[in-house]
């Protein structure tokens, strides 16, 4: 048996391993220029390494920009956007084409990272020494938190339908404070910077954001399920590992990635549900099992209903009917309210027929960047009254100028509906974080303001029918067969 040290101090086999590095891509033509830059830097041979970008059609100039620049990698341009399933489809049936003995690896990379120089040596090292081995995936930071743990592979939770991020949000203290390029050029070993952190850990799943592969077992797994966007990573290490194969993760290995914190789920609330109940019962789960799966899609649908999101619940109703019909691939989501930028709040503010505004102190006007939007709207309008709401027992946050407090809130939560209650029709708008939602402040009977640090999105005020209409149609589940 190979120890771990060995792994990491035996150095590459001469010749090293040729490796095919497959990207996909959608208009983010910055990010895939900074991953083909952190790409040069690594410590691996560059004539071991074939570059192929598949860009989903995008229109901001991704091809182009990648040939001028990078005129040694493959661009395939599929005609339109596909998806991460497609795109990686795409570049998996390429690779498939070529003559088996030209690639021994495939590494799969999400086109917003910005990987170590070690990253795929780490990686590569562990499938040459452990021949059970067929997939390593790196530890993901985050691109905006860089000392700070995304994922370290993960698990999946089948009696909910989710997943586990392994070590999810876990900081390293030595690294805080840290700059991303100062990162970049340090040692990468967390087993020296983490308690209990062994070199690999099986997981069920790494993502494809850094995923390396043996050619071999990606030929006999085949394409991944038409899933157009997530979980499709998922099910395909799922596949492997069912085929007798481990699906490991790597802890000197590192890639730093966007941060999903702050995006906030809407049409992609289709995919993930209508997604997850394929995923269970393509492995094993019984109709017992997906029944109380789509209980608790029916029950998120209520919780939409209750805060005021109706088109977002409806999603769930789809997915479900979707995956009843076997309707995979991209369909036509539709949604009757859409988010958008924070830079274009002030006519909200502006509106003649918002007198009264109500801020809880989930809003933070700094990170959205709408305070000056705000401040400004109140010197044209002089008759706009903001008040900010305190949460119970804790400091009051001051974020406009001559603020007006109301009493703070009650730490017992029958107190606080009953000042909501109090509330009901005083306010003509009601400003709601997307990161932290009041379901009692949904109900003042005022429009709606949802907000996160990208985007706002205003809505009407929930309605008692519908919330009423989407509970008994998740009580009915429990009696349905499916």
């Amino acid at each position: 048996m190979v120890s771990e040290s060995t792994i990491r101090s035996n150095t590459l086999p001469t010749p090293a391993p040729s490796i095919l590095i497959i990207i996909v891509t959608w208009n983010k033509k910055q990010y895939v220029l900074e991953l083909l830059a952190s790409l040069s830097t690594l410590d691996y041979p560059v004539t071991a390494l074939d570059i192929l970008v598949v860009d989903n059609a995008s229109q901001d100039g991704t091809a182009a920009a990648i040939a001028a620049s990078y005129p040694q990698v493959n661009v395939l341009c599929n005609p339109e956007n596909l998806g991460g399933t497609g795109g990686f489809n795409t570049g998996l049936q390429w690779a498939f084409a070529q003559s088996p003995e030209r690639y021994r690896y495939l590494w799969l990379l999400d086109n917003d990272v910005v990987v170590h120089r070690r990253a795929l040596t780490e990686l590569v090292a562990i499938l040459e020494a452990k021949a059970d081995v067929a997939v390593v995936g790196s530890t993901m930071m985050q691109l905006d938190y860089p000392w700070r743990i995304n994922e370290m592979g993960a698990f999946l939770n089948r009696g909910l339908g989710l997943l586990v991020l392994h070590r999810h949000l876990e900081t390293i203290p030595l690294w805080q404070g840290h700059s991303l390029a100062e990162l970049l050029t340090g040692d990468t070993d967390l087993t020296q910077y983490l308690i209990h952190c062994q070199p690999t850990m099986d997981v069920d799943y790494v993502a494809a954001a850094s995923l390396l592969i043996r050619s071999t077992v990606a030929k006999q797994a085949g394409l991944w399920r038409d899933y157009f966007i997530h979980f499709d990573d998922v099910e395909w290490c799922l596949r492997i590992r069912a085929r007798g194969y481990r699906v490991v993760v790597a802890a000197r290995s590192l890639i730093w990635h966007l941060s999903a914190a702050a995006k906030v789920p809407t049409w992609v609330l289709y995919y993930d549900n209508r997604n997850i109940l394929d995923l269970l019962a393509t492995h094993g789960a019984d109709s017992q099992h997906l029944r109380r799966i789509i209980q608790y899609i029916y029950k998120k649908a209520v919780y939409y209903y209750l805060i005021g999101k109706p088109d977002l619940a409806q999603l769930h109703y789809q997915a479900v009917a979707d995956f009843k019909a076997k309707r995979y691939g991209k369909q036509a989501v539709q949604l009757t309210h859409h988010y958008q930028n924070n830079t274009h709040i002030q006519p909200v503010f502006l509106d003649p027929a918002i007198k009264r505004i109500l801020i809880p102190w989930t809003v933070n006007l700094q990170a959205t960047g709408i305070q000056e939007a705000l401040v400004q709207a109140q010197l044209k309008r002089p008759e706009l009254q903001v008040d900010c709401l305190i949460p119970p027992e804790n400091p009051v946050v001051y974020q406009l100028p001559h603020a007006h407090f109301l009493p703070p809130l009650s730490a017992l939560k029958i107190f606080r509906w009953l000042t909501y209650w109090r509330l009901r029709g005083c306010y003509d708008l009601v400003m709601q974080s997307d990161y932290q939602i009041i379901i009692g402040l949904s109900w003042l009977q005022a429009d709606l303001l949802f907000i996160n640090d990208e985007g706002f999105s205003r809505r009407p005020p929930p309605q008692l029918k519908q919330v009423w209409q989407a509970t008994i149609r998740w009580l009915q589940t429990k009696k349905r067969n499916f």
